[in-house]
C-alpha cells in the first residue's frame, strides 16, 4: 500500500489527542459529515468524515 507525502503514518485513531481545546462541530458541519457517510454507504458519520469537514471548515475560513 503506498503511502502519500501528507500522510501520517499512523491512523487518527491511534494518535494521541491534540493538546489544543476541542472545537465542536456546528449543525452545518454535522450535516456534511453525515452526507459524506450517507454517500459512503454508512449510517452514520465516523471519525475520518468528522475530521474531514473540521478541516475543510478551518481551510474555507476567511482571514481578517
Amino acid at each position: 500500500m503506498a503511502r502519500s507525502k501528507g500522510k501520517a503514518k499512523t491512523p487518527p485513531w491511534r494518535r494521541p489527542r491534540p493538546a489544543r481545546p476541542v472545537k465542536h462541530l456546528t449543525d452545518e458541519q454535522k450535516a456534511e459529515a453525515r452526507a459524506r457517510a450517507e454517500a459512503a454507504g454508512r449510517r452514520y458519520p465516523n471519525l475520518v468524515d468528522n475530521m474531514v469537514v473540521a478541516r475543510t471548515a478551518h481551510k474555507r475560513k476567511p482571514r481578517g
